[in-house]
């Protein structure tokens, strides 16, 4: 197996940081390869923008979609997105490891959604959900948060943390991806805000690790988050009426 993780937090001494290196070491102890994308060390830009095209298709109005796709037929793409397309095509596994900021994943991860999965080679309008370009390959968010497990459940002050990972995970449904259950580690405390005493903190990271390790151990018994797919809808996009999961009017 051949593992990518696509790590996103600037503190190489970080939680983050660390759980990183707990999959790599796991993944790599049961025989896989495995490569990280550091998006902060290596510089990753995630600012889509006409600067990242030499030859454009329409030199006068930047479209990203039109400009991605004409990169990939120009053979004309940016380095940076061929490297991380060329890391994503060789893996099995993708593995996103990312702290939960403003509700969402950082800026950077975002640009490299943005900027990565290009239009044209990657997806187009029927290279999509069950149909898209990375089906067969499991994605995996590993994802920490500073308020604790309760503030993110249901009724949580947080929000639910399933809805909060709805976006991302449905983008990844979206490039074909067979998505798994998320990895979440609650109450990484930070920035003078504690929820536990320092023993009791330290102990609940060892422990996160820990599980962490014992989660990549078990991931061939995963069953995936379920997701509809083009069989699922009419011509309108829309889940048909006889489909299991529709309700209400």
């Amino acid at each position: 197996m051949h593992a990518l993780i696509v790590h996103s937090h600037p503190e190489p001494r970080s939680f983050n940081a660390a759980l990183t290196a707990t999959a790599r070491q796991t993944l790599a102890d049961n025989g896989a390869r495995v490569t990280v994308s550091d998006l902060y060390a290596e510089g990753f830009d995630p600012l889509e923008s006409p600067r990242h095209y030499g030859p454009r298709a329409d030199p006068d109005y930047f479209s990203a979609l039109t400009e991605q796709r004409y990169a990939g037929t120009s053979h004309s793409r940016p380095a940076d997105v061929q490297r991380e397309i060329d890391r994503l095509e060789a893996a099995d596994l993708v593995i996103l490891q990312f702290p939960l900021w403003w509700h969402a994943q950082p800026a950077i991860l975002k640009g490299w959604f943005d900027r990565v999965f290009v239009y044209g080679e990657l997806y187009t309008g029927r290279k999509r959900y069950d149909e898209g370009h990375f089906r067969g390959i499991r994605a995996l968010l590993s994802v920490t948060t500073g308020g604790p497990t309760e503030t993110f459940s249901r009724y949580g002050r947080g929000g639910p943390i399933e809805r909060l990972l709805w976006p991302i995970h449905y983008s990844l449904h979206y490039m074909g991806f067979d998505v798994l259950p998320p990895f979440v580690t609650h109450g990484v405390q930070g920035g003078g805000i504690a929820y536990a005493q320092r023993d009791a903190f330290e102990r609940h990271l060892e422990e996160r690790k820990n599980a962490w390790a014992e989660r990549l151990n078990t991931l061939d018994g995963t069953t995936p988050i379920p997701f509809t797919g083009w069989r699922d809808w009419d011509d309108d996009g829309v889940l048909r009426a006889d489909h299991p999961l529709r309700w209400g009017p």
